[in-house]
């Protein structure tokens, strides 16, 4: 059997990222899986990236921004967006947000995402911290 290890996303880290979001997220070789906590009014900046996302909302509502449309999902809908499509989000509740990558985000992993990192998204702006 492969090492394995069983955790909750109580034993992971919460990343500030600003304000309003924070995210927990585990990552294997080829896959990412994240827990976005959204406040009311959070802004996820308009990106794209190389990997698919799967998003289902656990509780909440969250407000999805295409070029071409909107689409907003409530607690127990989901659906994948392909890669390299741009999008953006806006929390019209608070929110729990699970997310599925693949491939894996390196950019989360290495720090990387400056559309999160520049404080994008709130009137204050400020930087990820971390918190336990």
């Amino acid at each position: 059997m492969p090492n394995l290890k069983v955790t909750t996303f109580d034993k992971i880290d919460k990343e500030h990222l600003t304000p309003l979001i924070s995210r927990q997220m585990a990552s294997g070789e080829d896959c990412t899986v994240a827990q976005i906590l959204l406040k009311k009014g959070g802004i996820v900046p308009r990106h794209s990236h190389r990997s698919e996302q799967v998003s289902w909302i656990l509780s909440g509502a969250l407000k999805f921004i295409f070029d071409d449309g909107e689409i907003t999902l409530r607690a127990g809908e989901f659906f994948i967006i392909p890669a390299h499509v741009p999008h953006s989000a806006e929390a019209l509740e608070d929110t729990v947000d699970m997310d599925f990558f693949a491939p894996r985000r390196d950019d989360w992993i290495n720090k990387t995402d400056d559309y999160f990192r520049a404080g994008a998204g709130t009137a204050s702006g400020s930087g990820a911290k971390k918190e336990k």
